[in-house]
């Protein structure tokens, strides 16, 4: 059989075999009760924060914050301790949603995704000491909303929003 007649069975195999769909993943991000976000007014837990409020940020000093969602999920957070992503990074310990993205500049960053900065989801940072999952509890999770995505501060730690 000839590379062509091999890359032909290929393609009649491949298109004559369905796929099942794919299910949708829901992703569970956000963070819980208690956690400080960093504002013009300084630190205010995330409950209380409303749309019209300016959330400092990372990408452009000061955002207007459009929205705040809420989730009720049944999920095991990421615990972050405080200082184990650098120098006060978080500042005290932090828990997040594992789906959660976290703004790296570090050798993690560089190990994961061969850049020296990225987003990642909170759960590929668990190390099992440092960073790691709690036991599954029913929680809510905020997830503020920009007119773009933004860098913000959680407890320290620079977080995607």
């Amino acid at each position: 059989m000839t590379l062509a007649q091999t890359v032909a069975v290929a393609v009649a195999v491949a298109v004559a075999v369905p796929v099942a769909p794919r299910a949708a993943v829901a992703l569970v991000a956000g963070l819980p009760a208690g956690t400080l976000v960093m504002t013009l007014q300084g630190e205010v837990v995330v409950e209380a924060l409303v749309p019209g409020d300016r959330v400092i940020s990372r990408t452009m000093g000061a955002a207007v914050l459009r929205a705040v969602a809420t989730q009720q999920a049944d999920v095991a957070l990421v615990r972050i301790l405080a200082g184990s992503l650098g120098h006060t990074r978080p500042g005290r310990d932090l828990t997040v949603g594992p789906d959660t993205p976290v703004h790296i500049r570090d050798w993690r960053a560089q190990a994961l995704y061969g850049t020296p900065a990225a987003m990642i989801p909170a759960r590929r940072l668990v190390d099992g000491e440092f960073v790691a999952m709690q036991d599954k509890a029913p929680v809510t999770l905020y997830a503020l909303a920009f007119d773009r995505a933004q860098v913000i501060y959680a407890d320290g730690l620079e977080i995607g929003a």
